[in-house]
């Protein structure tokens, strides 16, 4: 190290956290003045939104340290009915952990192990660190161009996100790691949110988004103990091995929005992060985590409850890349999904919006909310970063309540609706490749490109249906409206197929023992479309203008 270095780069006070202010200008502050100044930001402004993610969640550890809760519904009414996140009692924690977030701190170092080396000394270079670098694939990134270093605000974003999302495989092997063998530390899994679909539900504001997520410990949302439920800052400093043998459990929420999934030694030269050393840290199994886990919907696994021989288990419901995330309404809303008879739930909705659903009253049934959704996808045996997946939906905190069903019913029967519609696309484009002779292989390819442009035409139009929901919205309106705006674009999309198929659909083939033509494919069409979107339709049966 360069004798000229600072000795320290204190996280409280140093600028390392990007956000935007409700100007729209880009700044960077410190863990002080982006809680404090909450109010007066829109959000964090990362690199990935998975960074962003790992960097809420720590923020919001810091806060139930800072607030000393909330306790229960009332004390978190009190929060949010002040204009700003309470300046002197963030000030007074972190100043009080001032330590544990100094970033270089000799026996301390912000969320890494003082000390950590393999047998060998060996360090790793950045790309370890960096997720937006995919192993064995640079022409993903941007970061060419010689030996990476990173500032160290650029190193503790992304130190935050390698403990939340850095892929399983082989990693370092840590010196006095029992667990090591021939100098190599075996594969435990991802990081914690690596396993999850994130959810994060936000708000005007830094400070609403970081209170809607503020969950209090009397709620019916999570299990948490604030006793035992710690952040990372709170706790004994971590060593090299596992706290216990063979991994502990989580101890609650704050325990998991800073859970140490690796042990990380951050390697610095003349004023920059130049290599990182990465070794195992703890594990945790995310089978039936949704009383701790807030931020992500739970599956019913009946492959897991096999295997585990237990009666149920809920694993997270991860995002596919495919799937926009309005289509997975069912699985958001609370009290959307319930079980048949004495039959569990197929899915549970994200233990933070039910939270929300909980303070439903206290907001007001037309807040805006964003409900950003957030994971990363991973390669073979999880040990690579594959694809990060980020997207979002706007809607009125009516939806995510529990007394307006009619409304939410609606929106889910609008899902299934547009589904509905999308299959009688890639039914046509099916139709009429088999109509000019394709096989039934080959109808696969147009079936999933109709499929897919139909879903693209739909995507914009319902994401604006679904934000121009609110608490006076009539349902039947509403179901009205969109399968209206729906049927137009599907027909639309429809006719553009019929007129380009190839002449030779017009006289069709025989396919299962019957004709088809390009005018069969045209009626089976329009009768899916109708009975997709019946609203659309006057009873002469003409679509309504």
């Amino acid at each position: 190290m360069n004798v000229a270095e600072p000795v320290s780069f204190d996280l409280t006070d140093q600028p390392w956290l990007p956000a935007r202010t409700l100007a729209g200008e880009q700044i960077e502050l410190s863990l002080v003045d982006v809680l404090v100044q909450a109010h007066t930001l829109s959000g964090l402004t990362c690199e990935v939104g998975t960074q962003m993610f790992a960097l809420t969640r720590l923020l919001l550890a810091v806060l139930h340290g800072a607030v000393d809760g909330p306790r229960d519904v009332d004390h978190w009414e009190r929060l949010w009915s002040q204009e700003t996140l309470p300046a002197d009692a963030i000030k007074s924690y972190l100043a009080k952990c001032r330590d544990r977030f100094d970033l270089f701190h000799p026996q301390t170092p912000f969320l890494q192990v003082a000390g950590l080396r393999t047998a060998k000394g060996e360090v790793s270079e950045l790309n370890k660190l960096i997720a937006d670098v995919p192993n064995g694939h640079p022409f993903f990134t941007t970061r060419i161009g010689g030996p990476l270093r990173l500032s160290y605000a650029e190193a503790a974003r992304w130190l935050v996100h390698c403990h939340a999302f850095d892929p399983s495989g082989i990693k370092s092997g840590a010196e006095g790691d029992p667990r090591v063998k021939g100098g190599k530390g075996y594969p435990i899994g991802t990081g914690w949110s690596g396993n999850l679909g994130g959810v994060l539900p936000e708000g005007r504001t830094l400070r609403e988004t970081l209170l809607l997520n503020l969950i209090a410990a009397e709620s019916v949302a999570l299990r948490r103990d604030p006793a035992i439920d710690l952040p990372v800052w709170e706790r004994k400093p971590a060593g090299v091995t596992e706290e216990q043998e063979g991994g502990r459990a989580p101890a609650g929420p704050v325990d998991l929005y800073t859970w140490q999934s690796r042990r990380i030694r951050l390697v610095r030269e003349d004023g920059a992060v130049t290599a990182v050393l990465i070794c195992n840290g703890e594990r945790s199994t995310p089978q039936n985590k949704n009383l701790v886990e807030p931020h992500t919907a739970w599956r019913r696994s009946q492959a897991q409850e096999k295997k585990l021989r237990q009666p149920l288990v809920y694993m997270p419901r991860e995002h596919l890349p495919e799937r926009a995330v309005w289509r997975g309404l069912q699985s958001l809303l609370p009290g959307a999904e319930t079980g048949q008879g004495s039959e569990a739930a197929a899915f549970l909705s994200p233990g933070v919006l039910e939270w929300v659903a909980e303070v439903a009253d206290i907001v007001g049934p037309d807040q805006p909310l964003r409900l950003h959704t957030v994971g990363m996808t991973y390669g073979a045996q999880s040990s690579t970063t594959s694809d990060i997946l980020d997207d979002h939906i706007e809607l009125r905190s009516i939806l995510i309540s529990r007394g307006a069903r009619a409304l939410v019913q609606t929106a889910l029967d609008s899902v299934a609706a547009a589904e509905n519609g999308a299959l009688a696309v890639s039914r046509l484009a099916s139709n009429l490749a088999a109509a000019t002779g394709a096989g039934k292989d080959d109808r696969d390819g147009p079936r999933e490109r109709a499929s897919e442009r139909c879903y693209a035409a739909l995507d914009i139009e319902f994401r604006a249906w679904l934000r121009g929901l609110r608490a006076d919205t009539d349902p039947i309106e509403a179901a009205r409206a969109w399968h209206t705006t729906a049927n137009r674009s599907i027909r639309a999309l429809g006719a553009e197929l019929l007129e380009q198929a190839p002449m030779t659909a017009w006289s069709g083939r025989i396919v299962n023992g019957h004709l088809l033509t390009s005018a069969h494919a045209d009626r089976y069409f329009r009768k899916a479309v109708r009975d997709a979107f019946p609203f659309a339709y006057n009873d002469d049966s003409e679509a309504a203008s």
